[in-house]
């Protein structure tokens, strides 16, 4: 039963991710206004060019893993980077608007971690 709990926020965590990657891509969902700061530092990654579509593709890929279960743990890996810098942003550059998905997604892709641990141990070997 609790395995069954936590598969399902794994697959609600993907269904997020896979919305979210795609909004990077089809810009379908409006975005609330950021605050200044967060404003300037969304317009300097933009002008990079590749940050966006990057982490849009990152959360796509992570998604459709969470969703079918394939390679979870090895998304998660990667994942959980990007999204901790989203919600640390929001949180140091003062834009509560966003923090809500990001802290959610942070917190699916630990329990994906915490779901997958034995997998990590040889990471973890001396």
């Amino acid at each position: 039963m609790k395995e069954k709990i936590i598969l399902g926020l794994q697959i609600l965590v993907g269904l997020m991710l896979v919305l979210f990657g795609a909004n990077g891509f089809l810009q379908f969902m409006p975005m609330p206004p950021p605050s200044a700061q967060m404003g300037a530092w969304l317009g300097a990654i933009a002008q990079t060019g590749y940050l966006f579509p990057l982490i849009a593709a990152i959360e796509l890929v992570a998604g459709l893993a969470f969703v079918f279960n394939k390679f979870a743990s090895l998304m998660a890996i990667i994942l959980m980077p990007v999204m901790l810098n989203a919600l640390l942003a929001h949180i140091f550059l003062n834009d509560v608007a966003g923090m809500g998905g990001a802290l959610i997604v942070v917190l699916g892709t630990l329990l994906v971690m915490f779901k997958n641990r034995q997998r990590y141990s040889e990471i973890f070997k001396a």
